[in-house]
């Protein structure tokens, strides 16, 4: 198994160092540790070491997970969620980071008000426009950050994309600007139920390059994990 502690000590290097150098304070910063297929002893290595998200892809994997990690840590939903799943990811995740129509707002807010709980969401946006990858539009964001924000057990918190790959990070770059440019302009609607804080962005190979442009959450799951194991 991958020394799952010393990977994590050599990312929070890099997240201080990147943030010195693009003046912003390195607690401004999450880790979220992106456990897809990774098994129970790595995550809980991973906890141990520091983590304090970890991000899940499928529910059912979370939910087996969770069973068995008796850590309290905040569970991210950061894979695409079926409506037809909402009632178990209300029940096991803290965040859902991958929001992107109103539908799934809709009935994630519902079966929240059915156990009297509030859902943090992120909305997620297919900057890309790529077919094979979740999130919404660009340009519908506004429309569903609005209605979204009617709902009373909803509350918006940030921004999450998975912009198209690039071995080069700087080829990135425009896209994590593109989603800071995007916050900053739907902040300035005020909508009740919304406080876009958050910026998730950036993962294993770019997260230095997503730092310098904003993330408030990098989703770190090969450098810290090592490769999947199951």
């Amino acid at each position: 198994m991958a020394d799952v502690a010393s990977n994590y000590r050599n990312i929070l290097i890099r997240i201080n160092e990147t943030a010195k150098k693009c003046g912003r304070k390195a607690q401004d910063i999450k880790l979220l540790g992106a456990a897809k297929a990774q098994n129970v002893e790595a995550i809980r290595a991973a906890i141990a070491a520091g983590v304090t998200l970890i991000g899940e892809n499928y529910v059912q994997e979370a939910k087996d997970k969770r069973q068995r990690i008796s850590q309290s840590v905040e569970w991210h939903m950061i894979g695409h969620l079926q409506r037809n799943k909402t009632k178990a990811a209300v029940e096991i995740f803290d965040v859902v980071e991958s929001l992107d129509n109103l539908g799934l707002a809709r009935e994630l807010d519902k079966e929240a008000g059915k156990v009297g709980k509030t859902v943090r969401v992120f909305i997620e946006v297919n900057l890309g426009g790529e077919k094979s990858k979740s999130g919404i539009a660009k340009d519908e964001v506004a429309a569903l950050l609005k209605e979204a924000a009617k709902l009373s057990h909803l509350r918006v918190e940030g921004l999450m994309t998975v912009p198209p790959f690039h071995e080069n990070p700087e080829e990135v770059r425009p896209y994590f600007r593109e989603l800071r440019e995007l916050r900053e302009k739907l902040n300035e609607l005020h909508l009740p139920n919304t406080d876009l804080k958050e910026l998730s962005m950036g993962m294993t190979h770019d997260y230095s390059v997503a730092i310098e442009e904003g993330a408030t959450v990098v989703r770190i799951g090969t450098a810290l994990f090592g490769p999947r194991s199951v």
